[in-house]
Order: structure tokens, then C-alpha cells, then sequence
């Protein structure tokens, strides 16, 4: 059975523990229970299959039922409130106390990087301004930024940027793009996302603005939608993003880093009994 610092679902892990006493010996989902006090001879089961939960009493009978101990014990509480936890901002403190605990134990579970990448603006846009500026220093890249950042964030967010394998330094002050891209486990990868999609659009809504007309573009629409064509729309907007990186991909001597958000979002509540025409 794998390490339980290498599981991200509670219920998965007991399930792999289930499997794994009954194919080494006579084992049942009662004696599981047993074990961890239930009266209930499927408790467990139910709770294996999402159909129940377990509060913070039961969770520590179970972690002792399956004989965890010590930063076993920890992880996989942290586990139970990871599945709990509504908010974007427990989610993300449940993860990164994973990792820690994983990291203490040579095994690594979840990317912090992931976390760091999209808690700002600055970690992308500096990724695309530094190979642009080759010998700058980390004063010159601030300087050149729209929004405000320090010349030490510079510093800093370049030296992340390198030792996490987004920039390559190729020599004193010069930096190229790797191939790497940004990834995240699934459960990580959304909050820190989510995070950057709110400070992009913070960015946005001061742009209107602060600049000029002819420096930026702003377009919108409120439309009627059903199911069916909100799943084209959104096809069509992932296309339509796949042929911009492709044209920014393909472009040389490029002079400037722009953002570019795609909002689709309801502003009304979806009407029952409307059938389609």
C-alpha cells in the first residue's frame, strides 16, 4: 500500500486500507467498524463511498482503528479537512501543511510552486518580461512594469522563477522561457487559479482607466444562454485562447507583456420550465 503522504482523499486511503487488510487475510467492513467503535457494520463503507463523513471524534477513531501514528495521524486528519473545508482559503492551508508534512518525510504530494506562481501578477508577467531584457537588473524589469513592484520582489521572484524551473538563467542577467509549464495536483491547482483570476481582474478594472483607448482593448456582452450554446460558447473561447498563444508563441522580438482575461459568468438565475424551442 502507498505511503498515506502520497493520498489526497480521505476516503480513498481508507478504501486502499480496506482492500488491502482483506486481500492479506479475512477482513470485513464489520470488523472495520469494530475496530474503530461503530456500532454500525457499514458505517465505514458509506463512508467510503461518500455517502457519509466523518467529524473530528470519528476521524481519530478511524486513524486509530488503521493504526496511524505521529505525522501518519496528522496527515490524515489534514485529509479530513481538506474534504471539508468550503473555502478556497482552508483548502489551501490543509494543502500546503500536506506538503510540509510530506516534505519532512521525503515525499512530495503537493507543488507549492503552484501556490507561489499565481499568487500575483508579478510571478508571470516577470516570467515573459525578463528574457526580453537581457543584462537588466532587477530595478530595470521594475521599472518597466505597469503595476507597482520593488526592485528586492524583482530579485526574488526571478530567483523563484529559476530555482522552480519557469526561467532559465543563461548568463549574468539573462533569462529564457523553459518548456515547463504550471501544474499543480488537482486539488491545488484550481484555488491557487481561481486566486489569480481575481487579481488579474483587479488589474483589469484599473486599466479601464489608466490607459489610453488605443493602448488597451475592452469589449463585452450580456447575452440569453441555455445549456447547449453556453457549452459552444465556451468552446469557442477556448479556441479563440489557443490561437492567441499561438500567435504569441510564434512572434519574435517581442517589447512589451500584456494580459488577457476571458470572463463568461451568469448575472441571473436559470429559469425552470423554459423548454427549448
Amino acid at each position: 500500500m502507498k505511503s498515506i503522504t502520497e493520498y489526497r482523499d480521505y476516503r480513498k486511503f481508507m478504501q486502499d486500507f480496506y482492500d488491502e487488510r482483506k486481500r492479506t487475510g479475512a477482513f470485513s467492513w464489520r470488523e472495520f467498524s469494530k475496530l474503530a467503535g461503530f456500532a454500525s457494520p457499514t458505517y465505514l463503507k458509506l463512508v467510503c463511498e461518500g455517502k457519509s463523513g466523518l467529524s473530528k471524534v470519528k476521524m481519530k477513531q478511524v486513524s486509530k482503528a488503521m493504526g496511524l501514528t505521529g505525522y501518519e495521524e496528522e496527515y490524515f486528519s489534514l485529509l479530513v479537512v481538506l474534504a471539508k473545508a468550503t473555502k478556497d482559503i482552508d483548502k489551501k492551508d490543509a494543502l500546503l501543511k500536506m506538503e510540509k508534512i510530506a516534505a519532512e518525510h521525503k515525499v512530495r504530494v503537493v507543488d507549492s510552486d503552484v501556490f507561489q506562481y499565481y499568487e500575483s501578477w508579478k510571478y508571470p508577467v516577470i516570467r515573459e518580461l525578463a528574457p526580453m531584457m537581457p543584462g537588466a537588473r532587477p530595478r530595470d524589469i521594475a521599472e518597466e512594469c505597469k503595476e507597482y513592484v520593488s526592485a528586492e520582489e524583482v530579485r526574488d521572484i526571478l530567483a523563484f522563477l529559476v530555482k522552480a524551473g519557469f526561467l532559465k538563467k543563461d548568463g549574468e542577467k539573462i533569462y529564457s522561457q523553459t518548456e515547463k509549464a504550471v501544474i499543480g495536483s488537482a486539488e491545488a491547482q484550481p484555488i491557487a487559479i481561481r486566486a489569480m483570476h481575481k487579481e488579474m481582474g483587479n488589474v483589469a478594472v484599473r486599466a479601464v482607466d489608466r490607459y489610453n483607448a488605443s493602448e488597451r482593448y475592452f469589449t463585452g456582452m450580456t447575452i440569453g444562454v441555455n445549456e447547449a450554446n453556453y457549452a459552444r460558447i465556451v468552446a469557442e473561447i477556448d479556441a479563440c485562447a489557443k490561437k492567441i498563444a499561438a500567435i504569441a508563441n510564434e512572434t519574435e522580438n517581442l517589447n512589451q507583456v500584456y494580459g488577457l482575461n476571458f470572463q463568461l459568468f451568469p448575472f441571473t438565475n436559470k429559469l425552470e420550465g423554459v423548454k427549448d424551442a
